[in-house]
This record gives structure tokens, sequence and C-alpha cells, in this order.
């Protein structure tokens, strides 16, 4: 409210300082009056003076007013690995851009006041001067020069595609290697599509496109086999990422602001991106925890505070119709292992317990066929119309033994929870955790059956040769004495 009776405070005091200006150049008209004439072109000139100090005086602070939301300052560093080579041009270009906008304003309103019309003074008409000409083509060449140079080498070097050698996996970790997933954008909203373990996007045709298959997946393409679709993109952080952008219908845009990624989405004429993350989502939030403007309760939830609820966001930034505002995702930078277990969640893939009573309540797990979440399997999976029956038992089959992978895990956290800290139970256990977790990284990733059956075998062992410490019984030692309490 307060905000809104000083904006109104200051239109009609500019309404006033109008209206009086114009009420004194009609009675300079009604009188006839040179000398008045000169002072209503001073008065004119003098405001100008005025607004250029206020005007800039305005930019200037709120350029310091907003440093807390501006890309590339405060705490608003890039999240990317060409984050900052994105950060430096934009301010390069805003250092020069900033000198010449204020010389100009300058210029502009001291011109107005040094040259304002005078009675008895004739403006001089100057029609040439090669010297000035040159000076004022020269040096904004020179500066657009170095700045054009330094844009295209940067965007060389940003958007450069990768080498042709290089492998899409579903978790990088050599030179060369690089995740892969695709966005497709539609009004209003993005298909999100990863590759599955396999590390390749299947493909697709726009004429198969339906309400059961959004995206027009080939079936009988085997890598569309383990692609599954989400509605958030997760990604690791460190590991360098290939986006595949494509359009459906009309113009999108594919824009994470705090990556620096920004790339048209067209229909028909697939496009990319592609960028390393390098500050995981907590690690952002950590970051903003220590600015005050940050330290305030959340407009959504107000029981939290704002860098708690920090989210790097996927937005569509081409306005493509009326539902264009809904067109948001999160996007979630988290660490290898985050992101191994996300994955796990993805991929899907069930065990059932059975517990064996004639076997002393022995409990065994069988794989449920078919229990995979990818596209595939959700869409088309041993319908008639399923064109690779009987091609999907190593796909099942490495789902399977990565679930029992987990089972061993699972047992000896469970061991390590359950025993006294600094045990050797608790040791143990830790120890066999340790020992797991490369195994379990393997069979979350792999793509061969028979590696795949080894590290079952290796996780077997490992949690088979882990033993629980009996308990020693708790002897209770009875008083034979019984003193009675009534002095009897």
């Amino acid at each position: 409210m307060g905000f809104t009776i000083g904006a109104l405070c200051v239109i009609l005091l500019a309404v006033f300082i109008v209206q009086v200006g114009k009420a004194r150049e009609l009675a300079s008209i009604v009188r006839n009056d040179p000398a008045e004439q000169d002072e209503i072109n001073k008065f004119h000139t003098g405001l100008g003076m005025v607004f250029m100090v206020t005007f800039l005086s305005v930019c200037v602070v709120s350029f310091i007013y907003y440093i807390p939301t501006t890309l590339g300052w405060g705490p608003n560093i890039a999240a990317s690995k060409h984050g900052p080579e994105v950060d430096y041009l934009f301010n390069l270009t805003l250092f020069f851009t900033f000198i010449v906008f204020v010389l100009t304003h300058i210029a502009l309103f001291w011109f107005a006041w040094k040259y304002k019309g005078k009675q008895g003074k004739i403006g001089l008409y100057w029609a040439h001067n090669e010297t000035l000409e040159m000076v004022w083509m020269i040096i904004p060449s020179v500066v657009m020069t170095f700045l054009v140079v330094g844009g295209l080498q940067a965007w060389n070097k940003i958007m450069l595609d990768l080498p042709e050698d290089s492998v899409s996996v579903i978790l990088p970790e050599e030179d060369g290697e690089y995740l892969e997933i695709e966005a497709t954008g539609t009004q209003f909203l993005w298909y999100l599509r990863y590759p599955g373990r396999d590390g390749k996007i299947g493909t697709k045709y726009f004429t198969q496109i339906n309400s059961a298959n959004q995206l027009g997946q080939t079936w009988t393409d085997e890598k569309n086999m383990d692609d599954f679709m989400t509605t958030e993109i997760v990604l690791p952080v460190g590991k360098p990422v290939r986006v595949r952008i494509t359009a459906r219908d009309v113009l999108h845009n594919f824009y994470i602001r705090d990556m620096r990624v920004k790339t048209d989405a067209v229909p028909g004429m697939p496009t990319y991106f592609n960028f390393t993350p390098t500050v995981t989502t907590d690690s952002m939030r950590r970051r903003l925890s220590q600015q005050p403007e940050w330290q305030v309760p959340d407009k959504k939830d107000d029981t939290k505070q704002r860098w708690e609820m920090f989210n790097y966001e996927l937005a569509c930034a081409e306005l493509c119709g009326n539902g264009h505002y809904s067109m948001r995702n999160l996007v979630k930078i988290v660490s290898e292992e985050e992101y191994l277990d996300w994955l796990d969640e993805q991929e899907g893939g069930k065990l059932e317990e059975v517990v064996d009573s004639a076997n002393g309540g022995e409990t065994t797990y069988t794989y449920v066929p078919g229990s995979v979440k990818s596209q595939y399997f959700s869409k088309i999976f041993n319908t008639d119309k399923d064109p690779l029956k009987g091609k999907t038992a190593d796909l099942e089959k490495l789902v399977e033994n990565k679930l029992r992978v987990n089972v061993y895990m699972n047992k000896m956290r469970e061991m390590r929870n359950n025993a006294e800290l600094g045990s050797a139970d608790y040791n143990n256990a830790e120890a066999a955790m340790n020992q797991l977790k490369p195994i379990q990284k393997v069979a979350r990733t792999t793509t061969s059956v028979a590696e795949s059956n080894a590290k079952l075998e290796e996780a077997k062992a490992i949690a088979n040769s882990v033993k629980i410490t009996p308990k020693e019984p708790v002897s209770v030692s009875v008083d034979s004495t019984v003193q009675d309490t009534t002095g009897n």
C-alpha cells in the first residue's frame, strides 16, 4: 500500500510540473514576451538535468538492490562448468554498455541545457567533421569487435557437439562418456526421457504418436526396451550431460537458468545442449542460506525459510501459448549415490518375499516377471502388439540380479543399525557394506548378464561371511534370604 501511495504521489507531482510548464508557455505566447520564453527554455532544460541525475541514480541504486537476484552476481553464480564463461561475457558487455549508457545520457541532457534556445543566439550549422566521425566510428567498432569475437569463441566452445567416438552411458565415469537425455516440448508440458541402463535413447517417429505412446517410440527398436520417462530431471553432479531437445507442435525453449542452459526446441529439427552441472541442489541451498535475502519465510510454505525451498527449474523461455507458464519441471543435481538410488526407483523391478515355514521361517525372494517400469514394459510388454516377445530375458535378469544385490546390502545395513556402535557386529557390517557398494554400483549399471551374475555371487559371499555374534544368556542371581519388612 505504501509503494502504491508513493507512486501516485510521484505521478501527481509530474503532472503538476507539466501543467505549470504549459501554463507558463501559454502565458508567454499571450504576452509575447521574449524574455519569458528564455526563462521557460531554461526551466525545461533544468528539469531535464534534474531528470538525468535522478534517472541515472535510480538505475544504479536499483541495480545494487537487485544484485541478490541478478544472474552472475551475489549468490547467483553459475552452477555448470561452462556457466562462468557466459557470466563473464555478460558482465563484460554490461561494463561497456553501461559506460556508453551513462555518457550518452549525460551528453543528451547537457547539450539540451548548454544549447537551449535564447533570444539573439543563432545556432551554428556544422555539416561535417571527419575527426569526430572517425572517433565515433572507430571506438565502437574496436569494442564491438572484441565483444563479438569473444562471444563467437565462447559460442563455438560451449555449443560444440561431442566427439563422434563419445559413448552415451547411464553413468559417465571415464573420458569420452556422457549421459544423454531427451526433452520434448509440447503445449503445455515437457516429456522427459532417459535411456535406461544401456545408455541409448530409442528411436521415435511422429506417425506413431497416440494416447498410449506420447513420443511415438518405435517398439521394434530394442533400445526403447529400457527407456523411461519422468516428470523431473535428476542428474549426477560433475558428469557431462547432453540434452536432446525436440518439439511436437510449436516453438519452445529449453531453459535452466542457474545452469546457463538455453536452446530452442524446434518442431522437426532436433537441437542439443551439452553441459556439466557442478553444484548440487543441497550445496546451492547451503550457499543461499548465508544470504539475508533468503533467510525469510517462503511464500508457499511459511514454516520453512526461502532457501530451504530452493530448487533448480526447467522452464520454457518461448511464448508458446496460453499455458506457457505451466511448462515447469524440477531439476535436481545430486551425488552419484543419490542418482543411482533414483535410477533404481525409475528402473523398477520387484522381488516377492516367500517365507518357508518348513525351514524355520527362512525368507527367500522370487522375481516378478514384467515388473520393470520402462515405457515398453508399461505400455506394450506381453500384449498382442509386442514385437520383442522373448527378447526381454536379459534385461529382466539384470534387474533381478540388481534387486538381489540390494537385498544383501539392506541386510548388512539392518545388521549395522541394530548393532551397538563400535561393536564387532557393527564394524563387520560396516566393512561388508563398503565392499558391497562397488558391486551394487556395477549391478545397477552393467548391461552384461555374465558380469551381473558374477557380481551377485560376490555380494552373496560377502553377506554370508558376516555372522551376528550370539548373545550370551543373562544370568539372574536370586538372594535366598528374604527380609521380612514387617519386623517379624
